[in-house]
């Protein structure tokens, strides 16, 4: 695998270490780096294989030089502002935020389901939701094995998803302070509030799993519905998966599809309390998958539960294997 110049935006936050982290895991080939973040964090050092970097400010100008790849990890606005101006300066932009996700001329990607769409990038990628992205993956294997007619998500998401004032927030109000970040206290709570309230009673969340998994599935009329809670949990989205299938199947057939797909780790034995937890999920690249049953409340109705670290798969681990797929497929 060729080596390439690649820069991290916000490279100094949650996502961003993070991503400093995986690339050193997946020895992922850097000719040169770049860090860069906002102007209240260019005091902090940023470590990587053993060397320590001064983080730049970030500006139009920089991209004025030899870069390959950017990972972007920062707001809507810095995206929404830098990206095309990299993308002008042949720089091929990963996007985690929600900037680009649902626009048309850019491919939302997750390597285990649509790899392919990677060709059809026109300089800037987009990075799916978290939970989107642990959850269309054991979509896509049951779409193909068996088609899906109609899918209920309910998630219970870690405060690590608002950052890291989630994290604060959680530690606050476990001490007793007042919520800021939050509509309520997060400690000892459920809140079934995640993003903003639309007009239809239903949270930007909800619409934006809704939209993104009928686009990375290419399934423009799937029926979805979905719930988002926000737990008292700092790492790993979990996920309440229900879903109608077009034909039918077998348990132990889907518990075979799910074990074979790439990405995928199966954890489903109630014999001996096997099944995904967000403990076990911590600090792992697959999507855990378990509690395997038929819902017999429908005709080919089927459950599941799905866990992942939203910080790694969710966030940093499934930008750089987009990376990595650049690279497989020379399309930079």
């Amino acid at each position: 695998m060729k080596k390439v110049s690649l820069a991290i935006v916000g490279a100094t936050g949650m996502v961003g270490r993070t991503l400093l982290k995986v690339l050193e895991e997946r020895y992922f080939p850097v000719e040169d780096i770049r860090f860069f973040a906002s102007e209240e964090d260019l005091e902090l050092k940023v470590f990587f294989l053993g060397k320590t970097y001064g983080v730049e400010m970030l500006t139009e100008e920089s991209f004025d030089r030899k870069i390959d790849i950017a990972l972007f990890s920062a707001s809507e606005e810095v995206s929404e502002k830098y990206a095309p101006i990299a993308r002008g300066k042949g720089v091929v932009v990963i996007d985690n935020s929600n900037a680009w996700r649902m626009d048309d001329s850019v491919p939302l990607i997750v390597p285990e389901v649509n790899p392919d769409w990677i060709e059809r990038h026109i300089g800037i990628i987009s990075n799916p939701n978290c939970s989107t992205i642990q959850v269309v993956v054991p979509l896509k294997a049951l779409h193909d094995a068996y088609g899906l007619k109609r899918v209920v998500f309910t998630t219970f998401q870690a405060v690590s998803g608002s950052g890291v004032n989630g994290l604060k927030e959680l530690e606050n109000t476990q001490n007793g302070e007042m919520h800021h970040l939050y509509p309520h206290p997060i400690a000892d709570n459920c809140i079934p509030h995640v993003g903003d309230f639309l007009e239809n009673g239903y949270t930007k969340e909800e619409v934006s799993m809704i939209e993104e998994t009928r686009k990375i599935l290419n399934l423009p009329e799937l029926k979805i519905t979905a719930t988002c809670v926000r737990v008292p949990i700092k790492h790993g989205h979990s996920i309440s998966v229900n879903v109608e299938l077009e034909r039918d199947f077998t348990v132990e057939g889907v518990k075979r599809l799910m074990y074979e797909y790439p990405g995928i780790i199966l954890v489903d034995d109630p014999e001996i309390d096997a099944y995904p937890t967000v403990l076990k999920a911590n600090g792992m690249d697959g999507i855990c998958v378990g509690r395997i049953r038929r819902d017999p409340s429908l005709t080919n109705g089927l459950n599941l539960w799905i866990v992942a670290d939203n910080v790694r798969k969710g966030a940093a681990t499934n930008a750089i294997q987009i990376a990595e797929l650049l690279i497989k497929k020379d399309v930079l």
